[in-house]
């Protein structure tokens, strides 16, 4: 249940007391509170810049590992399709509706927000996706059969990264259809966001590529790192 943070931009950073001792696998922040999600089920939740976080009653005890935040609503996910969300800042939370069971395999990782749409992306190339603020979620149509393991968004394009030969699929009509994206490279890719109208992944060996046209193309970047990132 490791928290750390950091005021001064990042340039160092100082453990937080955390209430859990469960793995925490994700955090998000909106209206001024930072959520964390993790193993059984754990949420936790800070209103006071990170200094300290508390416990919040979770609906669910399935692992958690993504959450975001978008239209006043934090969305988390998780194994077996798990999808929780909370409209009040964090203080209690409901399961949304998901279009998979529990005891499915199909775990969603990691979920992004735009244009007043959540996605959700994870195993066997699942991807879903909810215009209802959370409340419920569809099949959105995927492209791949490969693990899925980040989302961004930005400029009205959702892009999604993950593992086998660098991965990477986006959509520009709010998360309704994807289609694959040429990579320039065959390591796994963890992770992408979004910024001064660039996205950015990142992965295995220090991979580093990046996009400057909404996600239409990307082009590997040299990285100062061989370690995972």
């Amino acid at each position: 249940g490791n928290i750390v943070r950091s005021t001064d931009n990042g340039s160092s950073f100082d453990n937080v007391t955390s209430p859990t001792g469960n793995n925490l696998m994700g955090v998000g922040f909106g209206n001024n509170t930072f959520v964390a999600v993790g193993y059984s089920g754990n949420i936790v939740r800070s209103t006071d810049n990170g200094s300290s976080f508390d416990n919040v009653t979770s609906p669910t005890v399935t692992n958690l590992v993504g959450v975001t935040f978008g239209n006043n609503t934090f969305v988390g996910v998780g194994w077996e399709g798990t999808l929780v969300r909370s409209t009040d800042n964090g203080s209690s939370w409901d399961n949304a509706t998901s279009p998979y069971s529990s005891g499915d395999e199909e775990s969603i990782y990691r979920v992004g927000f735009g244009n007043n749409t959540f996605v959700g992306v994870g195993r066997n190339g699942s991807i879903v996706r909810s215009t209802d603020n959370g409340s419920s979620f569809d099949n959105a149509t995927s492209p791949t059969g490969n693990e899925l393991m980040g989302v961004g968004f930005g400029n009205n394009n959702f892009v999604v990264v993950g593992r086998s030969s660098g991965n990477i699929v986006r959509s520009t009509d709010n998360g309704s259809s994807f289609d694959n994206v040429t990579s320039p490279t065959s390591n796994d890719l963890k992770g992408v966001g979004f910024g001064n109208n660039t996205f950015v992944a990142v992965g295995l060996t220090g991979t580093i590529v990046r996009s400057t046209d909404n996600g239409s193309s990307f082009d590997n970047v040299t990285s100062p790192t061989s370690n995972d990132l």
